[in-house]
This record gives C-alpha cells, structure tokens and sequence, in this order.
C-alpha cells in the first residue's frame, strides 16, 4: 500500500530540522520495535550523515524479543548504537543519558550544553520517552499521530538539552509492504487508509507466524490459511455483526488493529532483517522497472513529437 500522507507542519518539521542539525551533538532515533526497518525513516538516515546517532526501539514489551535482539545488533555500527526500552520498565530509560555522553567527544572545553536531537516517525512514542527522560510532564502524548506540532528544548541534568520534534513521515513510502506495517501500528491517521485492507495484511502476516497467539486471543478455531475468512471468524466471535447479520468486516478490523496495537495478542514483530534486505532488494528492482518504463514512454513522446515536425 503507497502511503502518501505528510502535513504541513511534517515539511516544515524537516526544514527546521536540517538548519539546527549543525548544532546537534547526537541523534536520538526513535523506532518502533515492532517494525524497526518501516519505521526508519530514510529522509533522516541521508540528513544524518556521519552525526553520532542512538536508536531507541520503543515499545519493547510489545515486540517479540527475540526478534528484537536481531534488530539491535543489526541496527549497531560506525557511529550508531542501538538500545530497546519499554516504558513500563524505568531500567531501560535510565540507560539512554550514558549512551548518549559516551558518543560525543568531551575533551574540548565549551560553555553551551550539549544538544540531543530527538528524532522519528509519528506515533512511536517520543514524548513518552521525552517525559521518561525529564522526569515530568514536557511533551504531550497520544494514540495517535502527529501530537508534536514543533521543537521544544528540555534541560536534562550532565550539561544536555533534548531538542523535541515532530513525528515526521517521507513524502512517499515506496515499499508496499512498509506502508501496511506503519498502517498496523497506528503511524499515520486510521482516516488515510482502509481498515479492512490493513487488517488482512496484518493477517497474512499474523497467520503463519503466531498462530498460537491468535487462537488464544479470541478463542475460535480460525481458519488460518485465508485472512479475510479469519477476519470473519474474528467478527463472529465478537459479535461484530452488522445489516442482515452478516459479519461488519470494518469493526471487525478495527477491533483486531486495536487489540493488536494494544499488545493484547501478544509480542508480536512484524519484520526481521532478514526481510529488510530481501523488500530493499525488491523495491529496488521495482524501482528500476519505474524507471525505465517512464524513459521508455518518455521516448515514444519525443518520436511522436519528431514525427509531426516531419514535412
């Protein structure tokens, strides 16, 4: 699914972002640890460059863990290191203020404090770990995307100030697959897309790979080699009946998003590493077929335009 869905405010986030970056000793990345390679967001990985970066996979209690130990040694390289939190354990946050001082360079003297830039998509939590950080209320939170509407600075103890920004999409989300995760776990408005759609993608997913976890959760024998007739099953076990009794596919889909996004399933990732590199592999080949079929029409208009110059 193309994902198309960037505010206003997202394209002047990014502006305000590449000025101050200059001034920026480390990047604090926000990730969700459900879906680390969908909610990476490129347009930062190419502002970035060679600056000091922290990925922080948020939501760590509803990742699988396995899967997320995968994830943090694949993320960790040259100037980055990776860490998981959950904000339901304190431990895991108060691990990121040393994480953050040991990559910056202490040995020249300076008088202004040093800059954190706390970066990522919408809705993977950010202000929470913000609030976690400062130890009060500094950034407003929600379940949905796009709360941050502009920079804030926060002082943290050891000389550092977190610079706070909006949750910021790229323009368009090529891989197909990526935009029904980021769908899934509620990074972009439920308003621009489809629920039914989103849900049985989520299925296709769900169904192989945690069998055991859907069963449990809404106690049915589901009929797990066909998502939309899972998705049935889903309704009919909870009552998601609408006209003429039959099955409201939307509720039923909304409720399997929100149970999902809920952690009420279980810890559950949507992508491994392994996936990264062989979707990578495919949206680039994707890409070069675009390419070249937009060169090739591109062609036959300047013969057409060729041939009714002709005399």
């Amino acid at each position: 699914m193309a994902i198309q869905w960037f505010p206003g405010h997202m394209h002047k986030a990014r502006k305000e972002m590449a000025q101050v970056l200059p001034q920026t000793d480390v990047i604090i990345e926000v990730l969700d640890a459900r879906i680390p390679f969908s909610s990476e967001n490129p347009m930062l990985e190419q502002m970035r460059k060679n600056k000091p970066c922290l990925k922080v996979l948020t939501k760590k209690d509803l990742a699988n863990p396995a899967v997320t130990d995968q994830w943090l040694e694949h993320l960790s390289g040259a100037e980055v290191l990776s860490t998981a939190i959950s904000a339901s354990d304190p431990a895991t946050i108060q691990q990121i203020p040393q994480l953050i001082a040991s990559m910056v360079n202490k040995t020249q003297s300076r008088i202004k404090p040093f800059v954190a830039m706390v970066v990522g998509i919408p809705n993977v939590g950010k202000s929470t770990l913000i609030n976690l950080l400062a130890g009060r209320t500094v950034a407003k939170t929600g379940n949905e995307p796009a709360i941050t509407k502009r920079q804030q600075h926060i002082s943290l103890p050891g000389n550092w100030i977190l610079r706070d920004t909006p949750g910021v999409l790229w323009p368009n989300v090529e891989n197909p697959a990526s935009g029904y995760r980021l769908a899934a776990t509620g990074a972009i408005r439920d308003t621009a897309m489809d629920s039914a759609d989103v849900a049985s993608h989520l299925l296709d997913y769900l169904c192989p790979h945690y069998p055991k976890e859907l069963t449990q959760r809404f106690k049915a024998d589901l009929p797990l080699d066909d998502s939309i007739a899972t998705l049935e099953k889903i309704g009919l076990s909870r009552g998601c009946i609408g006209a003429g009794k039959q099955v409201d596919y939307d509720r039923a889909a909304r409720l399997l998003l929100t149970e999902f996004r809920a952690g009420k399933i279980g810890p559950i990732s949507l992508e491994t590493p392994e996936m990264k590199t062989s979707e990578l592999l495919a949206l680039a080949k994707l890409l070069e077929k675009k390419r070249l079929s937009q060169e090739q029409k591109k062609e036959k208009r300047k013969k057409k335009k060729e041939k009714r110059k002709k005399p």
